[in-house]
């Protein structure tokens, strides 16, 4: 089959290969502008489009897929489907219209669920014991098409954000290989999207998204914490500075924590503190912090965090 690829960040790179290691035609590679990047602000290509050069293949870098020279374009290259990975633009009808087999998204959710920009961290702020990929048919609304095929992917308890996107992005290659194969041979049987999704719908992630507010319970700011991580990170505030917190954990017995001291402590409030961790007191429930990085600081584990701060029982984290 004629393929064009559209995809932009890491987790297309997978799914751009396996199409190439299965050995179909990939007629053309769409991807994002270059962006300036660092202090020089040198331009830097996208993820996709530097393995799309080291394999030799035409690239399109429109500012927006809707412009007409460009759909004008894809009409030219003839593409009997078009395959979308995080790609970053909304794709129109005009573009949906033109392959012969329409336009496949790999998305990185058990659709109807976590439709939206970011399923990988919602799917893990939300405490879902699984997730997945879902190749759907792409149409003119927002990850509603009809479902082509999936693949379930469990969640470790010490899943985050970005140990979920590796998983993701490798189940969703190998999906999209076995999906275009069974395209080829008239083995698919789309199945339509109930109108509604079973739960919220999972809007971009914002740097605000990774404030701890301490009056919620520690299960939910535990979640918050590893969903958060790598990007853009679950923070508080030490003395008017800026604190991530890269790694936590659940207290468990919360009288062995506290033995009688800041019981009664407000939310935020650091309760205890041993040789490698913080327990600060939450809405329910101690939290216990095992990773920080205040700011203008390298990140570390607790224990060297501690030989330089003065954190020590009674200190306040804030909102």
């Amino acid at each position: 089959m004629r393929i064009v690829f559209m995809g932009t960040p890491d987790f297309a790179v997978g799914t751009l290969e396996a199409i190439l290691e299965a050995g179909h035609n990939v007629i053309g590679v769409v991807t994002q502008p270059d962006r300036p990047r660092g202090r020089g602000k040198k331009m830097h290509p996208t993820p996709v489009k530097s393995v799309a050069v080291t394999h030799g293949l035409p690239v399109y870098q429109p500012v927006k897929v809707r412009d007409p020279e460009f759909v004008e374009t894809l009409k030219h290259l003839r593409p009997d489907v078009v395959v979308v990975a995080a790609f970053g633009q909304i794709i129109p009808q005009s573009v949906l219209d033109i392959p012969t087999f329409g336009c496949l998204n790999v998305h990185a959710s058990l659709l109807p669920k976590y439709r939206g920009a970011a399923p990988i961290q919602w799917a893990v702020i939300d405490g879902e014991k699984e997730s997945g990929v879902t190749i759907m048919q792409m149409n003119s609304g927002l990850d509603t098409g009809d479902i082509i095929s999936k693949a379930i992917v469990p969640l470790d308890t010490d899943e985050t954000g970005g140990s979920l996107f590796d998983k993701l992005a490798k189940a969703g290659a190998r999906l999209l290989a076995d999906t275009l194969a069974k395209l080829e041979n008239s083995q698919i049987t789309p199945v339509k999207q109930p109108k509604e999704s079973p739960n919220k719908y999972a809007r971009m992630i914002k740097k605000s998204d990774g404030q701890i507010d301490w009056e919620k319970d520690a299960v939910s700011i535990e979640r918050l914490i590893r969903g958060m991580n790598p990007w853009p990170s679950a923070y508080t505030y030490l003395s008017g500075k800026v604190l991530k917190i890269w790694k936590a954990s659940l207290s468990g017995d919360e009288s062995e924590v506290t033995a009688g001291k800041n019981s009664n402590a407000a939310p935020g409030t650091v309760i205890r503190t041993d040789t490698d961790s913080i327990y600060v007191r939450t809405g329910k429930g101690v939290l216990r912090i095992l990773e920080v990085q205040l700011e203008g600081k390298k990140r570390m584990p607790c224990d060297a965090f501690l030989r330089g701060s003065d954190v020590t029982s009674g200190t306040r984290l804030e909102k």
